[in-house]
């Protein structure tokens, strides 16, 4: 099984062979510069090891740059086929995007769309093809590959990453993969929908993770954020260390900083929440004393980060 791979690999190196890691990710890397700022920001002086960039973003061009100013945060993409911009002209994905290069539709229906429209399929791999050729020309190492909204787990988007992936050397996906009995314990607003996305994620995490394993590529035995979207707060993820299943995991933020005039990417004030919970040295220490270290992700697995730190130690970072 991948997991288990990806467990031996966490295993190798200096690490214990029972140690555990937790990838500390920014979603919507290059979305603004609140965004971009906040990113950093936590990377600097929280636990935020990773981010995922958007490559037709507003801020990418930012976003590049700060990540080459700080060599140490893991990028990876963040595929954008939903409910932002293209890389390619319109005229190239008539079929996908309206005359402003924008996917004008929900996740429902674009979902819909890629399932049963020949034409937007084979635009679609066109448009997947440039985001990860944008994201290469970057320079920046490719850390692993996730999607907006989580679009890249819907079949057609997850099979064409598939058929890309020797091209573009993609070594780590994200599958969503959270108990929906462990959110609810912690919060139990939004049950109905919370259960109907465990068992969606659930059917699409099985499916994806047979692909990856016959492919040779690595996910985390757990990834934390969906059943909380903009509500990962310093309450809510102090309870949910202690009960995380897995020794390679992920948890994902939306961390941001409101600038005025810039558009938000969660509700008000989630942003600004989620970046205190990352600077938090509570969580910091919850981490430490469920045995996890802050990790990221690599070519050949997953690797302690430098910010390494301990439950009786000072950490290695301010």
């Amino acid at each position: 099984m991948a997991e288990l791979v990806s467990e031996q690999k966490a295993g190798s190196g200096n690490a214990p062979a029972r140690a555990r890691f937790a990838v500390v990710n920014g979603d919507d890397f290059g979305f603004s510069s609140g965004v971009n700022r906040a990113i950093i920001e936590a990377h600097k002086r929280g636990i935020l090891s990773s981010a995922s960039l958007m490559v037709t973003a507003d801020a990418f061009d930012e976003a590049v740059q700060q990540a080459k100013e700080n060599r140490a945060l893991a990028v990876g993409l963040h595929l954008v086929v939903v409910c932002g911009k293209s890389a390619l002209p319109p005229s190239k994905i008539p079929h996908l995007v309206d005359n402003k290069g924008r996917f004008p539709r929900g996740p429902v229906m674009t979902g819909l769309l890629y399932q049963f429209s020949g034409a937007a399929r084979r635009e679609l791999k066109n448009e997947i093809r440039a985001q990860l050729q944008k994201f290469l020309d970057t320079g920046l190492p490719l850390s692993h590959v996730d999607g907006h909204l989580h679009m890249h787990m819907h079949p057609v988007v997850f099979d064409t990453l598939m058929q890309l992936a020797p091209e573009f050397g993609i070594t780590h996906v994200r599958l969503p993969r959270e108990e929906v009995s462990t959110a609810l314990r912690i919060d139990n607003s939004n049950m109905m929908a919370k259960l109907v996305w465990g068992w969606i994620f659930g059917k699409l995490h099985n499916s994806g993770a047979r692909k990856l394993q016959r492919a040779g590529i690595g996910f985390s035995d757990r990834v934390y954020g969906l059943m909380a979207s903009g509500g990962m707060t310093e309450e809510y993820v102090l309870e949910l260390i202690p009960q995380i299943i897995g020794r390679q995991v992920e948890i994902y933020f939306h961390p941001a900083m409101e600038i005025e005039g810039e558009p938000l990417n969660g509700p008000k004030g989630s942003g600004k929440a989620e970046l205190s919970t990352l600077l938090s040295r509570k969580v910091r220490e919850a981490l430490a004393e469920s045995g996890f270290q802050v990790a990221t992700f690599n070519g050949t697995g997953i690797v302690a980060h430098q910010k390494a730190f301990s439950a009786t130690s000072p950490p290695a970072f301010p």
